[in-house]
């Protein structure tokens, strides 16, 4: 239905201006948006006139017939009516695939489909926002117009979408990032590379610092590698071959060419055949907070959400055939504890299963995907199954969570890998006394550390939990003559590792409040006469106002409480 209300889109648009040339019109999470040529700059206020003459095309039933056409016949419908975009697109699709058009009304598009019986199965609709975007993706090509829209089963349903989009907007990363003083870009340095500010470090060192104290308690080992690698390596491990266009461009070293680094686990490989290994070291799990560098063009770049510089969570476990299911299923496990402590508990997944063209023996295959299909259920996890969805090297889970405001997000992957350990020769000595090769899994639970963090700030809204937060308390003296004893309290809370700060700012109470307030720090500490006189400290939480007057050992009991359990 979505992706019909995208082609009911297009139409009322072809019907209001003259000259539109199209590009695509696919359906995303609750809606759609189509890509247009046009001498006319559209902007929301021409919304309203679209949206009557969607209104016209669902209210006509027009049915959706498809027409298959030879592609000579399609290049020449196409460039009668100078769609030089669709021509493109045709163009790729591979020799011998079907060329197939929708037609509803007097509109018809290229398209694979699938659509609703008629125009008045697109229920409602809302269009929301229009911004520009480069055909292909590509800044060098020309720039189009892309109007966005939700498409939903009501109009109740609509109310719903725009009530989220609402809560989105505030919640956006980018925006709170700024307000909140946690990270930036810089044109100088370029887009999509991050600088932490302080207090984004402190979150991310936060974050960081349970990770690395998970993975250990989890029976991994922590390792470092370069962040770049000679050619010879990615020539093997077929990153050059496969992956070479989001690869930049190689710097020369003593006559070899080097690449900074795309991805981890070729690294993690040389570690693994330093030694010859025997099954009694298996299985052999290998973490690394590696930081990659791949090529996205400009146009998908998103705040942190798609960046060229990351750190990947990753993990690359090395097991035998026969350790491969519980392997599997603690690694399902490990990822939902691990999502669990960030608030996550929302979490369904997808079962990517073996593709037409793939490497690897057959029976590897079903036995790999059986693993991961039994890790799901005796998890209770949710699950679709994307037939022919998985890589060419091997199946795969993907975890998806679902934030505050219901929103959903892929986050942990679980891949299995037939690829590698036959291009690097990876074996182990079994113990029947011969080498055998190992099963390879990729593993990462948080995907990227940027990408994650873009995610938490807008599931939290920028007001983190206390064992996150940046700056966890404030202390506040009323006045000057208290200033002594607020310096002893932020001493022996900053003696006790909270991430504190004192305002001795010459300012109203009021004012120093409201301040803490909107920089969404979980306690403010107040210090006046009488807490100063009693040895107490007067409390104010971020969310619960005024909680009264506590001796301080009682509130670094309370804090400490607070902050280890929600790293539970």
């Amino acid at each position: 239905m979505r992706h019909s209300a995208a082609h009911v889109m297009a139409a009322a648009v072809c019907r209001l201006y003259d000259g539109v040339k199209l590009d695509i019109g696919p359906a995303t999470g609750d809606g759609f948006y189509y890509d247009f040529d046009l001498s006319d700059r559209l902007s929301p206020e021409d919304f309203s006139a679209i949206e009557a003459e969607m209104a016209k095309i669902v209210a006509e039933k027009l049915p959706f017939e498809q027409l298959e056409m030879s592609r000579e016949e399609a290049e020449k419908w196409l460039s009668e009516r100078d769609q030089t975009f669709k021509l493109e697109r045709l163009a790729a699709i591979p020799e011998g695939e079907a060329i197939t058009f929708y037609k509803c009304g007097d509109f018809m598009d290229l398209c694979r489909g699938p659509h609703v019986e008629t125009t008045g199965d697109v229920r409602a609709f809302k269009l929301t926002s229009v911004a520009g975007s480069y055909f292909h993706g590509i800044e060098t090509n020309p720039m189009l117009q892309r109007v966005y829209g939700i498409a939903a089963e009501s109009p109740k349903a609509i109310r719903a979408i725009l009530k989220q989009i609402e809560e989105a907007a505030k919640r956006d990363h980018r925006k709170l990032g700024k307000e909140l003083d946690l990270f930036s870009t810089s044109e100088d340095v370029g887009p999509g590379l991050t600088h932490w500010h302080a207090k984004g470090a402190r979150i991310r060192s936060a974050i960081e610092d349970f990770w690395r104290r998970e993975h250990y308690r989890g029976g991994y080992e922590l390792v470092y590698t370069p962040h770049i690698g000679r050619s010879i390596l990615w020539e093997r491990s077929g990153h050059l071959e496969f992956y070479g266009e989001n690869m930049y461009a190689p710097m020369d070293i003593d006559g070899s060419d080097y690449y900074v680094r795309p991805m981890n686990c070729p690294f993690h490989i040389q570690i693994y055949k330093t030694q010859k290994r025997s099954y009694r070291e298996l299985p052999m799990r290998m973490a690394e907070l590696g930081t990659v560098y791949r090529y996205e063009k400009s146009g998908v770049l998103h705040g942190l959400l798609r960046v060229r510089g990351f750190t990947q969570d990753d993990a690359h476990i090395f097991c035998t055939a026969e350790q491969m299911k519980d392997e599997v299923a603690y690694t399902v496990r490990f990822a939902l504890r691990i999502l669990g402590a960030f608030g996550f508990s929302d979490v369904s997944a997808y079962l990517a299963t073996r593709p037409a063209k793939a490497v690897g023996e057959e029976a590897r295959w079903t036995a790999a995907t059986e693993s991961l299909e039994e890790a799901l259920k005796a998890e209770g996890i949710a699950y679709e199954t994307d037939d022919g969805g998985g890589a060419f090297y091997g199946p795969k889970i993907d975890l998806k969570i679902k934030d505050a405001i219901g929103r959903e997000w892929q986050l942990s992957t679980i891949q299995f890998d037939f690829n590698l350990p036959e291009r690097f020769d990876l074996t182990y000595v079994g113990d029947d006394g011969a080498e055998h090769r190992p099963y390879m899994v990729h593993r990462a639970l948080l995907g990227s550390l940027e990408r994650f963090f873009g995610i938490l700030v807008e599931h939290y809204g920028g007001a983190f939990p206390l064992w996150l937060a940046p700056e966890q308390v404030r202390v506040i003296p009323l006045t000057e003559k208290e200033l002594a004893y607020a310096r002893e309290v932020h001493d022996r809370l900053r003696a006790e590792d909270f991430r504190v700060s004192l305002d001795e700012k010459s300012e109203r109470m009021g004012a120093k409040i409201r301040r803490a307030q909107n920089e969404k720090i979980p306690y403010m500490v107040i210090v006046g006469p009488k807490e100063m006189e009693a040895g107490t400290v007067a409390v104010r939480h971020r969310k619960e106002g005024d909680t009264g007057a506590v001796p301080l050992d009682d509130l670094i009991a309370s804090l400490n409480e607070e902050r280890k359990a929600g790293q539970q």
